[in-house]
């Protein structure tokens, strides 16, 4: 996930970047604009504008990290459920559940730290291959709830980017982190026991379309298709899988400046807009109707609406896509639809 850039002055062109902004310094001290034109010169004239190697915090991205760690870990030694081990009194008592099931633990952080790894890679090294400014990995550590993470972002300067670039660095993420989660998945679900239900009162996961299918593949003994499965019923990988495909299906979502929002920006230029409108429309409706199941995503869609639901305007939003982006960013408007977990979980 690209965190969104700051908004541009209102006394500047939009369709030209704004300032600078030099990750090195205080950005509360202004910095003279760049020259206009970044989409023209050649690398040498650009790497001596200063672009090219911008200094990166290291402390803050290695804290989150080893935070994050952590908290997978943690979340995973207790079965999914940290809430009920919330109560203990003593840290001994919390440090001998983590011990007697490391291994479910480690498995769990491994493989999600993976796909958050391999996703934010793929945006930070395509910021790197278009020589926009952009930090490392900022992992986000929630050791109180049932995936023990809410993912990780980048903060880039989106301003210096052009229409296809912005598409590249959007589309990077979702798709490296589907090299990983999709295998995880697979992996997990071979190892499924589905023979028993889920337990009275228990956190259940909605299966998104790409886990039911999987799971009718590799299991066609059961009779129906299993559209819920209790966290009692999961194993390390599966769950790891699982919120890869939320991850993943959620920030490919066609709106604002989520990866999917950058996405279509780049397909369609300025017109996005429209495709951003129609979704939030559809979004709200679905919420307003189904709310008692929809309500884990109410929050998620006011930030969305707050933060702007239509993308700020590139450095250059004449540039046009190739036929091989085209095709590429079109068949990602898929992921959503197989990888997002429409009820996310109930209790």
């Amino acid at each position: 996930m690209t965190e969104p850039p700051s908004e541009p002055s209102s006394q500047s062109d939009p369709d030209q970047p704004g300032q600078r902004i030099d990750l090195s310094q205080d950005v509360s001290r202004p910095s003279p604009p760049p020259p206009t034109g970044l989409t023209q010169g050649n690398d040498a004239d650009r790497k001596r504008q200063g672009r090219f190697a911008p200094q990166r915090s290291v402390r803050l991205p290695l804290l989150l990290f080893l935070a994050t760690c952590v908290s997978t870990f943690w979340v995973g030694s207790t079965g999914w459920r940290p809430q009920d081990f919330l109560s203990l009194e003593h840290p001994a008592a919390m440090l001998r559940v983590m011990a007697a099931n490391w291994q479910v633990g480690l498995t769990y952080m491994g493989a999600l730290l993976g796909i958050l790894m391999a996703h934010e890679m793929g945006h930070f090294v395509m910021t790197l291959h278009h020589r926009i400014p952009a930090s490392y990995p900022l992992f986000i550590p929630v050791p109180i709830n049932a995936i023990g993470t809410m993912g990780a972002v980048i903060s880039m300067d989106g301003r210096r980017a052009n229409r296809l670039q912005i598409f590249d660095i959007g589309l990077a993420g979702p798709l490296a982190g589907l090299v990983i989660a999709v295998p995880v998945l697979w992996m997990g679900v071979q190892q499924l026991n589905l023979n028993s239900s889920p337990l009275p009162g228990e956190v259940e996961l909605y299966n998104p379309v790409i886990v039911r299918w999987m799971i009718q593949y590799l299991h066609p003994e059961l009779p129906e298709r299993v559209y819920w499965i209790g966290i009692s019923q999961v194993n390390a990988l599966f769950m790891a899988g699982w919120v890869g495909m939320l991850i993943t299906g959620l920030n490919m979502l066609p709106v604002s400046q989520l990866d999917g929002g950058h996405t279509i920006h780049g397909l369609f230029g300025r017109q996005s807009y429209k495709i951003s409108q129609a979704f939030t429309m559809v979004a709200i409706a679905y919420v307003v109707i189904h709310l008692e199941q929809a309500a884990i995503w109410t929050v998620m869609l006011v930030l969305v609406i707050l933060m702007g639901i239509h993308h700020p305007p590139t450095s250059d939003d004449s540039m046009e896509l190739d036929d091989t982006r085209w095709v590429v960013g079109v068949a990602s408007m898929a992921i959503p639809i197989l990888c997002f977990p429409l009820l996310g979980l109930r209790a």
